[in-house]
């Protein structure tokens, strides 16, 4: 490296203190989670744990930076859908995985309840307008696979729809394979006493009351009816072209670690050469003043 990149001490006191920012967004994360990264009462082994966790996450981030740099370059369509029971992790890990990489090119889908005009439409027709162009990964926080669960099990479908639906999703899901989409499904799999806490966690938390619906604390009353239909719709829909897997998700830590590594290993990608970049000097002009910002703009430093 030349002199003319070599960098003082302030330029790297405030590059680590980049550095260490993006670290704390996960430890920002953790604490919305519930957990408390300094707790005085956990022990060396519960600390250690932690350590070992954020390392990990960072390393799996990185590649997931490497992955969307090869779908780019490469011109890949990846879908990934999440489905699993109320609180069973999904928005955890879709957090996770997001984190560190480009909205333009990884962005998230969570649709709202059909209006009228959409239930007069083909089912998938409302999903089909989010699929990826070439170079985009999008993740659904819940797909078309409502109709399957909540749909089902709350009656928002006829029978007739719902069987429908059973002989449509194979095919549509092959027709996505064969116009070049890449498509993961991913379940979250929780225990009845997981989300039974979980809900309590929510219950007691300001933070997180939103998070509950009345559908939510229906589907805890009805927590057979779900399990049946998730069975079903495994049992229906878990096709050669786009299987389903299971990820046990009782420990949130490590079912978002598992899902990444999993998903990372579906994806034959390599590292992109990208052009060395050069800062360029900035203009300076001797006529320039920089003009005072007025006072009453400025937001009160309380902090």
């Amino acid at each position: 490296m030349t002199d003319k990149y070599q960098l003082d001490a302030e330029q790297l006191r405030k590059i680590r203190e980049d550095i260490l920012d993006s670290i704390d967004e996960e430890l920002e994360m953790a604490i919305d989670d519930g957990e408390n990264e300094n707790d005085p009462l956990a022990s060396p082994e519960e600390r250690q744990a932690r350590v070992s966790y954020f390392r990990e996450l960072l390393r799996l981030q990185g590649e997931l930076v490497k992955l969307q740099d090869w779908v780019v370059a490469t011109k890949q369509k990846v879908v990934i859908l999440f489905e699993g029971r109320d609180a069973a992790g999904k928005g955890g890990v879709i957090k996770r995985i997001t984190q560190r990489l480009n909205p333009r090119v990884c962005r998230v889908t969570a649709l709202p309840a059909p209006n009228d005009r959409e239930r007069t439409q083909w089912y998938f027709q409302r999903y089909v307008t989010h699929l990826p162009a070439a170079g985009e990964i999008v993740l659904f926080d819940r797909s078309w696979y409502n109709r399957a669960g909540v749909e089902r099990v709350m009656g928002f479908c006829t029978d007739d729809e719902y069987e429908e639906f059973f002989r449509s999703v194979p095919e549509f899901e092959k027709m996505l394979g064969r116009s070049g989409i890449t498509l993961l499904k991913y379940w979250f799999s929780i225990t009845d006493d997981e989300q039974h806490a979980r809900f309590l966690g929510r219950i007691h938390d300001p933070l997180k009351q939103w998070k509950l619906s009345p559908m939510d604390l229906e589907s805890r009353r009805r927590w057979e009816d779900y399990t049946r239909a998730k069975e079903t719709m495994i049992e229906r829909t878990h096709i050669p072209e786009a299987p389903w897997w299971v990820v046990q998700a009782v420990d949130k830590k490590r079912a978002r670690l598992n899902c990444i590594d999993h998903l990372l290993g579906q994806f034959n990608y390599h590292d992109v050469e990208h052009p060395e970049i050069a800062l360029p000097t900035r203009v300076r002009n001797p006529d320039y003043i920089r003009n005072p910002v007025p006072s009453d703009m400025l937001v009160p430093e309380k902090y």
